[in-house]
Parts: C-alpha cells; sequence; structure tokens
C-alpha cells in the first residue's frame, strides 16, 4: 500500500468523528485569547528581566554617555525590547505556557 492511499484507509466512524466536532463557543475563543495574551505576557516580562540584568552590565563612555537620564530610562529600553522580541516570535517560552493553562482549563490544544 502507498502512502498516497493511506488517508483514503481511514475508518468511515473515524472520518464521521472528526467532522461532527463541535464548534468552539465564543466563549471557550474568548478563554483562549486571553490565555495567548497571559503567555505572550508572561514571555515579554521574562525577557525584560533578562535584558535588564544584562543591560546593568552595559556602561557607555563620554561623549556618548545619556548620564543620570540613561540610567533611568533603560529598563524601559529593555521592556520595548522584550515585548518586540515577544511579538517576533520570542523564545518559545509563551508556546509552552500557552499549553500548560489550555490543559489546567481542561482545553484541547
Amino acid at each position: 500500500m502507498t502512502d498516497a492511499l493511506l488517508p483514503l484507509s481511514l475508518p468511515l466512524d473515524t472520518l464521521a468523528a472528526k467532522a461532527q466536532a463541535p464548534a468552539p463557543s465564543a466563549e471557550e475563543l474568548a478563554k483562549r485569547g486571553q490565555i495567548a495574551k497571559t503567555a505572550q505576557d508572561f514571555e515579554a516580562s521574562f525577557l525584560a528581566i533578562m535584558l535588564n540584568t544584562m543591560l546593568k552590565g552595559v556602561e557607555q563612555q563620554a561623549p556618548f554617555s545619556g548620564g543620570e537620564g540613561e540610567e533611568m530610562f533603560k529598563s524601559f529600553m529593555g521592556e520595548a525590547m522584550a515585548k518586540q522580541m515577544t511579538k517576533a516570535g520570542g523564545i518559545g517560552l509563551s508556546g509552552t505556557v500557552q499549553r500548560e493553562m489550555l490543559k489546567l482549563q481542561g482545553l484541547e490544544q
């Protein structure tokens, strides 16, 4: 038997079960959306902590130093970088967190 015929050889009751799966309710869709947002926020917070720790050791020399203003806004830069990194796909942490949160809510992936 070739691999091209494999999907056609599934039992009919298996195909019917997949076709009859109920559509998710509006409440479930809203819950999934909130879980996805929370997981991304968690990843952004994690990355911000990592970046801010890394940036603490970076010192600029005059005349390129921002002085006290630079020190005050360095954490904001770390947070902004973390949010952009998460939007671009992040490090994969949000996907793992999202899967675990869905399991805790009794929702399938």
